[in-house]
């Protein structure tokens, strides 16, 4: 046996063992049984000489440890080759998701150890947690290491910046079996949020669930779950859901549970997205937040007025010094900030004020909702009421208040919970457009007659009135660095404008004496 060459599989699945045995999601007494797992999920059947203790062992003497990456990309490029994976990302995913739950720990385990570390503290938990989603490749941060990310100074601070690349593109094959399946019953799982995901192995149109794990809590005295974002945005980008599938909802059990979460984790920020169209997130049909250990622009923004409340002059309270119309809330005492949210909320579900565009109600439709943000301030607990509205017009026909028509060449998708918070989301598409936009501007050539960046034309325009250096007659001696450094600057100028147009009530003189009747009518 010590002469023993593995073959392409055998040598994949005992790299990816000694992976799992280094990381410390299974013990040595797992190796066989994981990497029989593996070889049943890759339907490769060894020679008889073959000994999975041995081969990982060998992997572990060596020292040689591939990135896990490469080692995954050896196993599904080897199962395409012998059919037993279909080529497509989507596949792909499937079986290399189904090879890593044979080495993530069962949820019993896992909730056993964030229990034992939450005794330490509850930091102690949750970066147990979040490792374990790295480790198990739950969270593929190879792919989240592709995301571009930066930070703009503007007006209200310090914007961070990112366009998304690590969220695949569903493939051909998946959209076609998305648009071909019937059924006359309800899809299992019901929904990507719903609790029956754990352990699912997926199909081509529902991501496979075999790492994920989640946490169950007690919010409001009800059944709840902690997990990790799959696609981070910021750090520790954490996901908490309800058991139920039930439609988000804003409500004064939606403070109380956001601040009972900052109680049992108060190094995390928790939010929630609206429940109304336009102004909510993309999963309106379970009720779920978002938080995680990231301190977020609006968080570092001061108030730029305080205001009182009657019969709360022991909360602190104020208007946040942002682009949206956001009421800050601050109390050593949580009930007093749900008691007080939840007569802002009553107050704004039926607020209007024609002039200003903000209307309660159309024809029966309700437009005000809010998105509220939740954290700690040492001891004391902080509250943010981000007012919301969804109408539309026929001038601004996916919402007046929305990011308008002159904006949508960079963002022109629902502004939800996190963007509200200073960080913008911004499509893939854009990093190929800025690509080609920078060759026709340092080519001379105009953006309006090239089709790819068309639409960009206006706005590179103004971004040359303001940056001569890369008009067409002094090109030739301009820094294409430079020029990289100008796009993104200017595209988190835009982002601040984004969230500008989201506002309720705008930051001018007008803006803010309407806000003030708002505040005025809060009883």
């Amino acid at each position: 046996m010590d002469d023993y060459q593995a073959g392409a599989v055998e040598r994949g699945v005992a790299q990816l063992v000694a992976y799992a045995l280094d990381r410390g999601l299974i013990g040595q007494d797992d190796v066989t049984y994981a990497a029989n797992l593996m070889l049943d999920a890759l339907s490769y059947e060894p020679e008889g000489s073959y000994v999975p203790r041995e081969a990982v062992g060998k992997v572990v003497t060596s020292g040689e440890l591939p990135p896990l990456e490469e080692i995954l990309a050896g196993l599904l490029d080897d199962a395409v080759a012998r059919g037993v994976c279909d080529p497509g990302i989507a596949s792909r995913d499937l079986l290399d998701t189904r090879l890593m739950g044979c080495v993530t720990p069962r949820p019993s385990e896992v909730t056993r150890a964030f229990r034992e570390r939450y005794e330490e503290s509850p930091k102690s938990a949750t970066d147990y947690f979040y490792q374990l989603a790295l480790d198990s490749d739950y969270i593929r941060s190879y792919r989240i290491a592709r995301d571009r990310k930066w930070v703009t100074s503007t007006r209200y601070g310090d914007l961070d910046i990112t366009i998304n690349l690590s969220k695949p593109e569903k493939d051909p094959k998946a959209i076609a079996a998305a648009l071909t399946k019937k059924s006359d019953h309800e899809p299992y799982p019901r929904c990507q949020l719903c609790p029956e995901n754990l352990g699912y192995a997926g199909r081509l149109d529902h991501p496979a669930r075999e790492t994920i794990r989640l946490i169950p809590l007690t919010l409001a005295g009800e059944p709840w779950y902690l997990q990790y974002s799959p696609y981070v945005y910021y750090n520790e980008h954490c996901i908490v859901l309800s058991e139920k599938h039930v439609p988000m909802q804003i409500s004064r059990t939606t403070f109380q549970r956001l601040l009972e979460f900052v109680t049992m984790f108060p190094h995390y920020t928790v939010g929630s997205n609206a429940d109304l169209p336009i102004v909510g997130g993309s999963i309106l049909t379970h009720e779920h937040y978002q938080g995680g250990c990231y301190e977020f622009a609006m968080a570092r923004a001061g108030v730029r007025e305080e205001v009182s409340f009657p019969g709360f002059e022991d909360v602190r309270a104020g208007v946040v010094d942002w682009p949206m119309s956001v009421i800050r809330l601050d109390s050593d005492d949580p009930e007093r900030l749900v008691e007080l949210a939840d007569k802002v909320l009553v107050a704004w579900r039926g607020y209007s004020d024609a002039s200003v565009g903000v209307l309660a109600e159309t024809d029966g439709t309700p437009h005000n909702t809010i998105t509220p943000i939740a954290r700690r301030r040492g001891d004391a607990f902080e509250l943010d009421l981000v007012l919301r509205n969804n109408r539309t017009t026929d001038e601004y026909p996916l919402g007046i208040f929305h990011p308008h028509q002159e904006l949508h060449h960079i963002k022109k998708e629902n502004i939800g919970l996190i963007e509200v918070m200073g960080l913008a989301v911004l499509p893939a598409r854009l990093l190929g457009e800025m690509d080609r936009l920078k060759q026709v501007i340092l080519a001379g050539e105009d953006p309006a007659a090239v089709p790819e960046v068309a639409s960009h034309a206006p706005w590179a325009s103004e971004v040359l009135g303001r940056h001569p250096e890369f008009a067409p007659e002094n090109v030739a001696s301009a820094d294409p660095a430079a020029l990289d450094a100008v796009i993104e600057e200017e595209i988190g100028q835009v982002f601040a404008q984004v969230l500008e147009h989201c506002a309720v009530f705008a930051d001018d003189e007008e803006g803010r004496a309407a806000l003030a009747r708002f505040v005025a009518s809060v009883r």
